[in-house]
């Protein structure tokens, strides 16, 4: 394997040698499979309490997810950039813990909502506050590439691993034991996460909460390359939600086939993805990010384009391989984008808007790929789906410069001469550029 340069190989694993990642890492791995083994019984609780109307439930409870991860995201950032980091990211985990012990003893639809909203404003809280973390233990870039490719086939894999536990446990149990599972996965990972010794928070500057709320989606709003990515993240929402949506309509009512066929699909998309994380590494040492990651979005639109041509199970499970490939193409370098798209101070943030802006595009398009796909047809939906994937790749192309450099040439003509700032670089200079206090706008060459 290692002449074809295929990148299963130890240094890819590097990021597992440093002791702090690999701890998180593991906290990561558990608590996914602990979440995983919560959907499959969180199916089934629904069933039992709503029995037809079960998918209603499970519709509601997805767009309350959504909500929780759009509006509070930013606001758990700034809530967390007052607080101890290792203790902040522990107590949300005992916070879910307890939410999910909970679940097996509701007896009414609306208490389910409650729960899942609890739980989902938690890991609002947890996943970017986690996610900001990690460049800060691996701050070379190679090892920051193939950390974020590994927590890629992480997720890769519990979307496949968790259902076949759980299957598994079925077999012997009832299904409110699998809640007893999420609730040791998440106490496995504040274990994990509490034990670890993360690096201490840059002191935070003195805002008043409103702005430290917001300051992500500032800096957001005005870097024109997370412009075009928010636009990217659009189109991958698009496309992904025909693959999330309608997967089940088109292989039990279309192909005429069953449940195992249906897992096969999911499995052949989840598969693109895993092979794509595993090329990664290796793939953005000779490849700048914004072309690999316009090539993954461009491989997802063009595999729901083909789905009205699709004819048999092969067809749409090629299609669906290479839509997980694109969707990993796009999703695993965004944490790099990030990361050179903010100061270190300002990163919990600035995932955090990710966090939400991403999920934002999703609560729209969860919804559309369904009503339509209801109203129009697959073959219809998946074209308008793909069409509007499209559109938002052609955006991405406006909004993103193709010469997008981390320095960039300018002056301030606001600052006083004797300022600190242009003492150190003089008028008119060269320097990393992001969103900050000294940079609240984007500067234009020698502007």
């Amino acid at each position: 394997m290692s002449g074809l340069g295929f990148p299963m190989t130890p240094a890819m694993f590097a990021p597992l040698s440093h002791p702090t990642f690999r701890r998180l890492f593991a906290a990561q791995a558990v608590a996914l499979t602990g979440t995983g083994l919560a959907t499959v019984a969180l199916g089934l609780l629904a069933y039992d309490l709503a029995g037809e109307a079960a998918g209603a439930v499970l519709g509601t409870a997805l767009a309350i997810k959504m909500v929780a991860y759009v509006t509070l995201a930013p606001v758990a950032a700034a809530l967390a950039a007052r607080l101890p980091r290792r203790a902040f990211l522990v107590a949300l985990d005992l916070i879910r813990a307890v939410v999910v012990l909970a679940l097996p003893f509701v007896g009414e639809v609306w208490q389910v909502f409650v729960l899942i909203f609890l739980l989902q404003a938690a890991s609002a809280g947890f996943t970017p506050a986690f996610q900001a973390t990690i460049p800060e233990i691996l701050p070379r870039e190679d090892d920051y590439t193939q950390a974020l490719s590994l927590m890629r086939l992480a997720e890769d894999l519990e979307q496949i691993a968790s259902p076949l536990i759980a299957a598994a446990l079925l077999t012997v149990v009832s299904f409110p034991v699998l809640f007893a599972g999420t609730v040791v996965g998440f106490l496995l990972s504040a274990t994990l996460v509490g034990t670890s010794r993360l690096p201490a928070r840059k002191a935070a500057r003195p805002e008043p909460f409103l702005a430290d709320a917001t300051r992500g989606l500032r800096i957001y709003a005005r870097t024109p390359r997370l412009r075009g990515l928010l636009a990217l993240e659009a189109g991958v929402a698009a496309a992904g939600a025909m693959v999330y949506v309608n997967t089940v309509v088109l292989v039990e009512t279309r192909l005429d086939l069953g449940a195992p066929q249906v897992a096969l699909a999911f499995a052949a998309f989840g598969g693109g993805s895993i092979l794509a994380a595993l090329l990664l590494p290796r793939l953005l040492r000779r490849l700048e990010d914004r072309p690999l990651m316009l090539s993954g979005a461009g491989m997802m639109v063009a595999a729901v384009a083909a789905v009205p041509l699709v004819g048999g199970l092969a067809g749409l499970i090629a299609a669906w391989v290479l839509a997980g490939f694109g969707f990993s193409l796009t999703q695993t370098p965004i944490g790099r984008i990030l990361n050179r798209s903010a100061e270190e101070g300002d990163r919990p943030a600035l995932f955090a808007a990710q966090f939400a802006l991403s999920h934002a595009c999703w609560l729209v398009t969860y919804p559309l790929a369904g009503w339509l796909g209801a109203g129009l047809g697959l073959s219809a939906v998946a074209p308008v789906l793909a069409g509007l994937g499209a559109v938002a790749l052609a955006v991405t192309l406006l909004l993103w410069p193709d010469r997008d450099p981390e320095t960039l040439e300018h002056n301030h003509p606001e600052l006083a001469p004797d300022h600190p700032h242009l003492l150190g670089h003089g008028a008119a200079h060269r320097h990393r550029v992001v969103i900050d206090d000294l940079h609240p706008r984007w500067p234009q060459p020698g502007g």
